[in-house]
């Protein structure tokens, strides 16, 4: 069973940007808004460099990391183009007009 957190509502987050959310015991997981208001959430690290994805560009449901313009798509995590890497996703939902993010499975388990 999956342990949901609330981090707040779609209007928290600015439209094709993103929030950060950090967790006790967790690396920083940045939640972002796309400009069709779809909601994904990643570990807030490109796989290239460790660059903080939550300050990358958001355009389409892909992030630009603003160190060396790597495309990270925002579903999978994976980079794009002739780039390779992934970073981890996290399950995110929209649930009467909140955010949900999936506990990471370390907390589940300690729980």
């Amino acid at each position: 069973m999956t342990d949901w957190i609330d981090i707040g509502t779609l209007a928290d987050i600015p439209q094709r940007g993103a929030r950060t959310v950090q967790l006790a015991g967790e690396k920083e997981i940045a939640v972002f808004r796309t400009g069709d208001d779809h909601v994904f959430a990643l570990i807030n690290e490109c796989p290239h460099k460790k660059g903080p994805l939550s300050q990358g560009i958001v355009h389409g449901h892909s992030v630009a990391c603003p160190l060396h313009n790597w495309n990270i798509a925002l579903k999978t995590g994976e980079a794009q183009g002739a780039d390779e890497g992934c970073t981890p996703t996290i399950a995110v939902k929209q649930e009467d007009g909140r955010i949900l993010i999936a506990r990471p499975t370390a907390l589940q388990a300690a729980a």
